[in-house]
């Protein structure tokens, strides 16, 4: 099958764009594996050719002049699954393949390979005489989205249907100016382009300049071989940088706890992506509810459903709770529970009756996969922010009965509100709190009637996901980063692919507001550049408070494993489950006047979609609870002794 990209000129093929400030860029290149090996020199040791053409290596960039036939550079080792990733510079007229699972025939070879040539992106199943001759070629049938292991193809040719990835849904109007111009990476002939391919079970996904999914079934899952570089035509072409890893093995850091906190496991199996804290049994101690559980304090050992826990699965489905706040909605002194989204369902405490608790639907149709609970119109209760049918909106509960359907509030046009990122906060300093997410900030009016919609102020606080449509990261934080009296937004930049920033608040002479972004991490291609050496994906959850005690709030954040299941649909997909906390620092020689230094809390857990930040035993230190797919944890922060004594020193 040949699918037809667009051409377009990348701005950057050969940057990474670290550092620049630049709104919706698209790099067009990554690195989003630690590989396994990479081809370094000039000899061809490891590898072997077949066909005439002359393969040649000089300092890790291999060199092949096509002469009119397939020829191709194989490795010595085999492989069943997989993960490649090269660098290639060919012409128009000149074909590149890659080739997976070469595996030997009673004539010669059989393998999968993906095609490249000018702009057309192929992938077949070849057959190969022992000279290297191709005798035949299968385009394979589509396949991708949220899965491991491709169906049986359907019969009707259609390609499976595939979700949204992170769009704005809505209509949108065609008068809103959008930070965001979808990327369109087509390889460029002449220049350097990226490949990676995947291949796993019986699925294959390729992936050039770092764009969208291309992924096709495979008629096996059992094919062993070795992988190779094919060239065919006239021309010249180059691969550098290849590399790969052995998809085959799995790593898990030996467990480790950052200095001063310490770990409670509090359930072991997989019911939520969050947590919240209430008083749920009114005695005074707050509790923890994680998914369909009350965890009772102090010791959290002891716990209750609220509604019936079915646990998931990790490798086929998702939880329902991706969200969870302790209020009391109704104002009988005791907290209940709102979960979402994707809908907002309100459980009422039942006052210590022993049972599970009444749920109300009172929020429908939430198309963020994250919500923020606070209070937008200053009524001194906190409301719920999210998306929906393409717009911003907050709702709040009817006042005279809190189980019924909530009051809606849409503040932004359609087509403005995005599934990831979203914060709360006064951005422009008049004391009335804005909405910001992923395309930009909505400004609070000063005279609002509770019907109009808020002035819409585009910027980029996000970036265009690796491999797919998404882009927008967790929940965003609004504060004074730097110290220059004026409020910042912190972020991560995809909740599926990789990048954290903050971005600079800045105002001209008028008093304009803008924003400049300052990268803290990227991918590994930046590993040297990132904070602290500290690169992960997946940052899907995240909250801000101050752990040291300094005064000055801090970033939570880390990798939701296994955020699109057990797949590789997302980048570094089985790389280590962290959560850092990123301590703010107001440096004046840092850009911007501020950095931040990662410190690790647990290694071995990560983060859902939403991160509580809690002092959970009173003792003014800010704990860190998560609810994620290998558990709910606590982690006790013990700073508070050292962090008062550091102060004082200063």
């Amino acid at each position: 099958m040949k699918r037809i990209l667009s051409t377009v000129l990348l701005a950057s093929l050969t940057a990474i764009c670290f550092g620049q400030e630049i709104s919706g860029d698209y790099s067009g290149r990554n690195m989003a594996l630690i590989p396994d090996y990479v081809y370094k020199g000039s000899s061809l040791t490891g590898w072997h050719t077949l066909g005439t053409a002359d393969w040649k290596a000089n300092n890790g960039i291999i060199t092949a002049k096509a002469n009119g036939t397939a020829s191709y550079f194989i490795s010595d080792h085999g492989f069943q699954d997989i993960h490649l990733r090269c660098l290639f510079k060919a012409d128009a007229n000149t074909e590149v393949g890659f080739l997976f699972r070469m595996e030997k025939t009673s004539d010669g070879f059989m393998g999968y390979m993906a095609s490249i040539k000018g702009t057309e992106l192929g992938i077949y199943k070849v057959t190969l005489d022992a000279q290297g001759k191709e005798t035949k070629r299968d385009r394979l049938p589509p396949a991708g989205g949220i899965i491991r292991q491709a169906p049986a193809p359907n019969p009707n040719g259609r390609a499976p249907e595939r979700g949204s990835g992170g769009a704005p849904r809505g209509l949108a109007n065609a008068n809103l100016n959008l930070p965001y111009t979808r990327p369109a990476p087509a390889p460029i002939p002449g220049q350097w382009n990226q490949f990676d391919g995947i291949v796993d079970l019986n699925m294959i996904r390729g992936y050039i300049n770092d764009g969208g999914e291309n992924t096709f079934g495979l008629d096996s899952d059992t094919g062993y071989g070795p992988v190779a570089l094919m060239v065919n035509g006239t021309g010249e072409v180059q691969f550098n940088e290849l590399s790969y890893v052995d998809a085959g093995i799995k790593k898990m850091p030996k467990e480790q706890v950052g200095a001063g906190f310490k770990i409670q496991q509090i359930q072991d199996m997989y019911y939520s992506w969050a947590a919240g804290a209430g008083d749920f049994n009114h005695d005074g101690i707050t509790d923890i509810v994680a998914g369909p559980y009350i965890y009772f304090g102090p010791d959290y050992t002891t716990y209750r459903e609220i509604a019936y826990a079915a646990s998931v699965a990790q490798s086929q489905h998702f939880t329902e709770f991706n969200c969870q706040y302790g209020y009391d909605f109704n104002g009988d002194g005791w907290d209940d529970v709102l979960s979402g989204p994707s809908n907002g369902a309100l459980f009422v405490n039942p006052k210590g009756e022993s049972r599970r608790w009444q749920r109300y639907q009172v929020i429908r149709g939430i198309t963020s996969e994250i919500t923020i609970f606070k209070d937008v119109d200053g009524d001194g209760k906190p409301e719920l922010v999210y998306g929906a049918g393409g717009q911003v909106c907050y709702a709040k509960p009817d006042p005279a009965d809190v189980t019924k359907p909530w009051i809606q509030r849409p503040i932004s046009e359609r087509g403005t509100a995005n599934a990831h990122g979203l914060g709360v906060g006064d951005i422009n300093g008049d004391g009335l709190m804005d909405i910001v997410n992923v395309n930009g900030w909505y400004e609070h009016p000063k005279n609002d009637d509770g019907k109009m919609l808020w002035t819409y102020h585009p910027v980029a606080f996000g970036r265009m996901a690796h491999r797919s449509n998404n882009y927008g990261g967790a929940a965003m934080g609004i504060y004074d980063v730097n110290g220059d009296k004026l409020n910042d937004v912190v972020t991560t930049l995809n909740a599926h692919g990789f990048g954290l920033a903050w971005f600079e608040q800045k105002r001209d002479a008028k008093g304009n507001i803008s924003f400049v972004r300052h990268i803290i991490s990227d991918d590994y291609s930046t590993k040297d550049k990132n904070a602290g050496g500290v690169t992960f994906s997946e940052a899907h959850g995240a909250a801000f408070a101050d752990i040291d005690g300094d005064g000055i709030p801090d970033f939570i954040t880390g990798k939701r494993y296994w955020s699109h299941l057990d797949t590789y649909l997302d980048p570094d997909a089985y790389g280590p489950p962290v959560i850092y906390w990123y301590k703010t620092v107001r440096n004046p020689k840092a850009p911007g006047g501020a950095q931040f230094v990662p410190h690790l809390i647990h290694n071995r857990s990560g983060v859902g979609s939403d991160v509580l930040a809690v002092d959970l035993n009173k003792d003014g230190a800010v704990d860190v609870v998560t609810g994620t797919n290998r558990g709910v944890f606590i982690y006790w922060n013990e700073m508070k002794g050292k962090t008062k004594t550091a102060a004082k020193k200063k």
